[in-house]
C-alpha cells in the first residue's frame, strides 16, 4: 500500500510519476510527482519575486521563523525518522541522529542572522564614510543527495534562507520525502512566505535547469565528483557562486603505538555506519607493518559481529544499499579487488541490496578497493612501513575530504595531519566526524574547501557589497 503525499507539494508539478521504492523490500512507498524544467522556470520566478521582500523582513522575524521550523522538525521526529528509514535504507539511529543535526543547524541558522554583517572601512577621501556589508545572493540552488538527505539539505537550506535568499531545493530521488517535501510543509507552516522555497524533485534534467536559470545566482551542490565537475564548469562560465562537496577515497590511519582495539572500533564506526554510504567513510586503512595483522583481526572480528537486515522491522546495525547499481558497483570493487590478491578477511556477500560489513587484508595501491570511492560497507587495509611512506599513500589520491590517525604521539600526529592534502583531519577519532559551528570541505577532488558551517555560512550564502557616501559632493576636474 502506497503512502499519499500529494498534500506534501508546495505547488503542482507537471513532471511524470514514478514509483518511490524502498531498498529494504523494494515495495514502492509512494508515486512521486516529479518536476519539469517548466516548473524550474515557475520556481525561479516565483523565488525571485519573494525573495526581497524575504530579504527585507527584519531579521527578529527571520530567525522566529527559523526557530519555528527546528520546534516543528522535533514535533514531526517520527515522520522524519521513519521516511529516512524507509525510503534510504537508514537504521533508526542514524536517522535520529540526523534529525537533531538538522535541528541545531536552524537553530545556528537563526543566531546567523543577528551577527554583524559588515564593516566600516576607512578611506583616503577626506569626509568619506566607506560602508562594506553582505547582502543576499538572491536565488539559491540547492542540490543534495540521498545518504543523509535531510541533513545535507538543511546545512545550505537553513543559512541560505535566514540571511535572505529564496531557495530551489532538488532533493535525491532517493530522498525526496524526507529531504524534499517534508522540509516544503515544515518552512510552510513555520511561516516561511510562499515563493520563498520551491522543492523540485526530478532527474538530472532538473538539476541543469536550476544550475543554468539566469535567476539563479549560487549553486550548492553536494554529490559526486564527476557531477560536480560538470556543475562547477557550468557556474564558472555563467559566472555564478558555486560551492562543492563532493566524494571522498578518506585515510583512516593507524601507527605503530595505537590503542589497537579503540582504532579498530573507530576504524568499523568510519568504514560500515550508514552501509559505508559517506563521502567520509573511513575508505583506506592505512596500517603501520608492525601492527597490521593486529588490527586486521581486530577489524575484522567487529565487522563480524555486525548484523545487516531491514531497518523498518529488525534491530540491525547495518540496512540496506540504496539501489541495484550501487550494490552492484561494491560487489565488483571486492571481487576485483580479490581477483588482484586481497585477502577476504570478513564479509563480502550479501542478498539483494544488503551486504555484509567486509574487510580486505593485502591490498596494495594498484587495486580498485584502494583507488576508487567504494561508498559501501568496505574495508580495505594497506600495511605501510614509514611515514614518508604513509605520507605518499594518503597523497596519491585526487580526494581529500577527511583523514584520522590513531597513535599515542599527538605531537607526530598533528605533525603528519600537516602533510596531508586533506580538509579535515582527526587525530585519535575516525573520519565521519561534523561539528557545526566549525568550517566543513575538502580539497583537491572532494570540492572547493571549507564551504559550510560555523562563521563561512555567512561569506558562502552572501555577496559583498561596498557603500560609500559623502556629505556634499566634490567636484573632479571635468
Amino acid at each position: 500500500m502506497t503512502e499519499k503525499i500529494a498534500h506534501l507539494y508546495p505547488a503542482p508539478l507537471t513532471g511524470p510519476q514514478v514509483p518511490l521504492l524502498e531498498p529494504a523490500t523494494g515495495a514502492t512507498l509512494a508515486g512521486l510527482r516529479l518536476a519539469s524544467v517548466a516548473d524550474v522556470a515557475a520556481a525561479a520566478e516565483a523565488a525571485a519575486t519573494a525573495q526581497a521582500a524575504w530579504a527585507a523582513t527584519p531579521f527578529d522575524q527571520r530567525a522566529a521563523v527559523m526557530r519555528r521550523a527546528a520546534e516543528l522538525l522535533r514535533e514531526r521526529a517520527d515522520t522524519f525518522n521513519r521516511w529516512n528509514v524507509r525510503e534510504c535504507g537508514s537504521i533508526l539511529p542514524k536517522a535520529e541522529w540526523e534529525l537533531n543535526a538538522s535541528y541545531e543547524q536552524l537553530h545556528n541558522a537563526a543566531g546567523l542572522i543577528a551577527q554583524p554583517h559588515g564593516h566600516i572601512m576607512p578611506s583616503s577621501v577626506p569626509g568619506r564614510t566607506n560602508l562594506w556589508s553582505r547582502v543576499p545572493i538572491g536565488v539559491v540552488g540547492i542540490i543534495a543527495p540521498w545518504n543523509y538527505p535531510l541533513l545535507l539539505a538543511m546545512r545550505s537550506l537553513a543559512p541560505a534562507l535566514a540571511l535572505g535568499n529564496a531557495v530551489l531545493l532538488k532533493p535525491a530521488l532517493q530522498g525526496s520525502v524526507c529531504g524534499g517535501l517534508l522540509l516544503a510543509e515544515l518552512f510552510r507552516d513555520a511561516g516561511l512566505p510562499a515563493g520563498v522555497l520551491s522543492v523540485l524533485p526530478g532527474e538530472a534534467d532538473v538539476g541543469d535547469a536550476i544550475v543554468r536559470d539566469a535567476r539563479v545566482g549560487m549553486i550548492s551542490f553536494t554529490g559526486s565528483t564527476a557531477v560536480g565537475k560538470r556543475i562547477g564548469e557550468l557556474c564558472g562560465g555563467l559566472l555564478k557562486k558555486v560551492a562543492l562537496e563532493l566524494g571522498g577515497n578518506n585515510a583512516f590511519i593507524v601507527l605503530e603505538d595505537a590503542d589497537i582495539e579503540a582504532a579498530a572500533s573507530h576504524g568499523a564506526w568510519g568504514a560500515f555506519l550508514h552501509q559505508g554510504q559517506i563521502c567520509m567513510q573511513a575508505g583506506r586503512h592505512l596500517v603501520h607493518e608492525a601492527v597490521a595483522a593486529q588490527y586486521a583481526e581486530a577489524l575484522a572480528r567487529r565487522a563480524k559481529a555486525l548484523r545487516v537486515g531491514n531497518p523498518d522491522t529488525e534491530t540491525v546495525h547495518l540496512g540496506p544499499l540504496i539501489n541495484a547499481q550501487q550494490r552492484a558497483k561494491v560487489g565488483g570493487i571486492v571481487r576485483d579487488t580479490l581477483a588482484r590478491g586481497a585477502s577476504l578477511l570478513a564479509g563480502g556477500k550479501g542478498e539483494g541490496l544488503f551486504y555484509e560489513a567486509t574487510v580486505l587484508g593485502g591490498v596494495t595501491p594498484d587495486m580498485p578497493a584502494f583507488i576508487d570511492e567504494i561508498f559501501g560497507p568496505v574495508a580495505p587495509i594497506t600495511p605501510f612501513a614509514g611515514d614518508d611512506a604513509l605520507v605518499a599513500l594518503v597523497n596519491s589520491s585526487p580526494y581529500g575530504l577527511s583523514a584520522a590517525i590513531h597513535t599515542r604521539d599527538l605531537a607526530r600526529g598533528l605533525e603528519l595531519a600537516q602533510r596531508l592534502k586533506t580538509g579535515m583531519v582527526h587525530i585519535n577519532d575516525q573520519t565521519v566526524n561534523a561539528e557545526f559551528n566549525v568550517p566543513f570541505g575538502g580539497m583537491g577532488a572532494s570540492g572547493n574547501g571549507g564551504r559550510f558551517g560555523g562563521p563561512v555560512n555567512a561569506e558562502e550564502f552572501t555577496q559583498s557589497q561596498w557603500v560609500s557616501m559623502v556629505s556634499r559632493p566634490v567636484t573632479y576636474p571635468f
